[in-house]
């Protein structure tokens, strides 16, 4: 045979080859069912609660678990004690009836967030206040429809405060993406706190004004700002007034409803093992809440489906306390898409009327035409400091003394939330020596894989891929040449078994379940091993992961699976998952490497420590 002729016949097998690893077994869409299935039942009911006791002790509790339990984790605790600090920098003209003046404040130490308030003429005795959040909108505080709120509200003799938000305005800067948020997860402080102590601490400068009114505190905003306004109103009871716009849902809703599934911050790691947005929405009884929704959503959040639910799961409450006319919705038709225009915010004006100047008759809810009072960004600017703290800066200085000493498997196994998934295995096909697999792990996953089988096989290997297992022909072929038996498998969210839609969405919200991916795949793993060492019986099996996430999931298996499991092959893997803050990696890009507090107890080094004395090679 002539080298050429060799050349060709190697490159058809390594086609044909490429060609079985690719075969279907489980179908494009098995993997997005059973995470949705997964997910789904772990989420938390609204419980029926028989008196307004009972409802007062849970609320309690729920906030408490919430707040302290959840958003204080780490180091956050600290963040959380630390003194309010403002500093004021000056005031502008804004137009008839009101001024503008200029602030930042600290919402945890290092991280100044801009700020503007508005500020009624001829202030006398105590009047109400409103803090005024956005969301996804590149122009942040500057936003026309955010500002006209404000103006108005200011006009009607409602001090209002314009906050920015991470990633816009001001923010829009490299290190405030929400994605990133993630990696003050990965060293066990919850990545959630700037977000929620930007929002405490903007009720804290408001309430520290001398003209504020405490029994009359609004908050409102759209989109991820509805998100910021429920989550602050329920949880921080100072709040007796809450319109959030077009931006929450259940996330039993979100589940079945993608276009829902939301950023970071929306979907932080285990909220919905306490408390789900239709608690949240529930928690505000008896305060006055408007939920404002509209007909036509093209983002999100339409209001056929996202409203009843929280309406179905929060009036039942708001009875139970003799505060029904407290809860109120809207739903916009004119122009029904994504907004808070004119509709939304008279409707806004309405409420704030009926609860904060019940016995004014001069209150009028229609909007005052204030468009030429609109500003310009760089006019409503405020001097930042030039190192003022990211979500990345953050996580730096936590990783820097990371990990703790003492890390052990159990320790792994916990933090992972580990499964002793027991294997069901079904043959999609066979021919000659290739079979397809099913691997039903318990009740909650298929593991689809390919087994590919020399004539006598010394050796069993199981290999897998970030990129699926379809990517490789060519290590495959190695093992074979060795006489050893390959199991190509696809663990949750890699080749077959990724998610069609939406995928590390889905990822984040296992997490907020309680759930974690990396756990999810580490226990798939060993699972498969411990089956294919009783189905072959050639002892424990080699695992080879291929690329730097799966790699972690291979260590992380092994840690799990300590007898089936004899060695593993990493290839490319970090050599440090401080890797993931330096080089700004989100959420998004590697959702499972951001288990919560991986990194407080367990770096590259200590995962590969766990896996001794078996065999570790190292292939870059």
């Amino acid at each position: 045979m002539t080298f050429l002729a060799l050349a060709l016949l190697l490159v058809q097998d390594a086609v044909d080859l490429k060609k079985t690893l690719s075969r279907e077994v489980i179908g494009p869409q098995v993997s997005m069912e059973e995470i949705q299935n997964f997910i789904e039942p772990r989420v938390p009911s609204v419980p029926d609660v028989k008196s307004a006791a009972e409802w007062k002790a849970l609320d309690a509790d729920l906030r408490k678990r919430v707040v302290e339990g959840l958003i204080y984790r780490g180091e956050a605790k600290k963040w959380a004690a630390a003194p309010l600090r403002i500093e004021w920098s000056g005031e502008i003209p804004g137009g008839p009836g009101y001024t503008i003046r200029k602030l930042r404040y600290e919402a945890v130490p290092g991280l100044w967030i801009p700020a503007l308030l508005y500020v009624p003429e001829k202030l006398s005795g105590k009047v109400p206040v409103h803090m005024a959040v956005n969301g996804h909108d590149g122009a942040g505080k500057a936003a026309d429809y955010k500002q006209i709120r404000c103006i108005n509200l200011a006009k009607r003799g409602v001090i209002s405060l314009n906050v920015e938000w991470y990633g816009m305005g001001q923010l829009r800067a490299p290190g405030y993406g929400h994605y990133l948020m993630n990696q003050l997860d990965l060293c066990g402080t919850a990545g959630l706190a700037p977000f929620f102590l930007s929002m405490k601490r903007g009720l804290d400068v408001l309430l520290s004004l001398d003209n504020a009114d405490p029994a009359r505190v609004a908050v409102s905003g759209l989109s991820g700002g509805s998100w910021q306004t429920i989550t602050i109103s329920s949880l921080d009871t100072r709040v007796t007034l809450t319109n959030p716009v077009a931006g929450y849902s259940s996330f039993k809703t979100r589940v079945r409803h993608l276009k829902d599934l939301g950023d970071s911050e929306q979907t932080p790691s285990d909220l919905a093992t306490v408390a789900d947005d239709a608690h949240l929405t529930a928690m505000m009884a008896p305060r006055a809440t408007l939920l404002t929704f509209n007909a036509r959503d093209n983002c999100c959040f339409e209001s056929n489906y996202a409203l009843q639910p929280l309406m179905d799961a929060a009036q039942p409450v708001f009875r139970l306390l003799g505060a029904e006319n407290q809860l109120r919705s809207h739903v916009n038709h004119d122009p029904g898409t994504h907004n808070y225009g004119l509709d939304n915010r008279q409707a806004f004006y309405r409420m704030i009327g009926d609860h904060f100047f019940p016995n004014d008759p001069s209150y009028d809810g229609r909007e005052i035409t204030s468009d030429s009072e609109v500003k310009k960004g760089e006019e409503l600017a405020v001097d930042l400091p030039k190192d003022n703290a990211t979500f990345t800066t953050l996580a730096r200085a936590l990783a820097a003394d990371l990990p703790r000493p003492g890390g052990t498997a159990a320790k792994l196994r916990e933090l992972l939330h580990g499964k002793d998934y027991k294997t069901v295995a079904g043959t999609a096909f066979r021919e000659g020596n290739v079979a397809g697999w099913k691997l039903m792990m318990g009740k909650d996953f298929t593991v689809p894989a390919i087994e590919i089988s020399p004539a006598q096989p010394k050796s069993t290997v199981l290999i897998f891929s970030e990129n699926g297992r379809a990517t490789l022909a060519a290590e495959v072929q190695k093992r074979l040449d060795t006489g050893a038996r390959v199991i190509a498998v696809d663990p949750f969210f890699y080749g077959e078994s990724k998610i069609a839609s939406h995928g590390f969405l889905f990822a984040m919200t296992a997490a907020a379940v309680g759930e974690r991916p990396l756990g999810i795949q580490a226990s798939q793993i060993a699972a498969a091993a411990r089956w294919a060492e009783a189905e072959f019986k050639q002892g424990p099996v080699q695992v080879i992961a291929v690329g730097p996430r799966a790699s972690v999931v291979a260590l992380a298996a092994a840690a799990l699976e300590a007898k089936a499991i004899g060695g593993l092959r990493l290839h490319q893997p970090m050599s440090s998952l401080k890797e993931l803050i330096e080089k700004g990696v989100g959420v998004d890009k590697m959702p499972e490497l951001f288990c919560f507090g991986l990194l407080r107890d367990f770096d590259m080094k200590e995962l590969i420590a766990l896996a001794a004395p078996r065999p570790v090679e190292i292939v870059q």
